[in-house]
């Protein structure tokens, strides 16, 4: 049966109302890290394929990979492996029920984002 009380009901919150909690962008930013971090595995496949192809395959493969845009790609794919990799200790702990309160949760988000930039940083500069 048709619903004829559809002006009563509360409307979902707006873009200009809304205000996005930084768990929910920690969250979303893991997705998008572990989408990202396919397509570097993805290039680095193709490097080896390449590799094994012959010399002009791999020419082609190496001068993509070594270019400031491969540089700044597998500059990306670091950060987005340390940012997953936080992020995904930040969910077993929740797993076991700790850090589920917002102030708890929310620390532990700025801590994700902070602690892989400076692993990022630690491991192109070190290593």
């Amino acid at each position: 049966m048709a619903d004829v009380n559809r002006g009563n009901r509360p409307l979902s919150p707006h873009l200009q109302v809304y205000r996005p909690q930084l768990t929910s962008m920690t969250s979303i930013l893991t997705r998008i890290t572990g989408n990202a971090l396919v397509l570097g595995g993805i290039l680095i496949t193709w490097w080896f394929v390449a590799a094994a192809a012959g010399p002009e395959a791999f020419a082609t493969a190496d001068a993509v990979l070594t270019s400031w845009f491969g540089k700044l790609v597998f500059f990306g794919s670091i950060w987005a492996l340390w940012y997953h990799t936080l992020a995904g200790i930040r969910h077993l702990v929740w797993d076991q029920g700790y850090g589920l309160d917002v102030e708890t949760a929310e620390k532990m988000g700025l801590g994700i984002i902070i602690g892989s930039v400076l692993l990022t940083l630690f491991t192109v500069i070190v290593l």
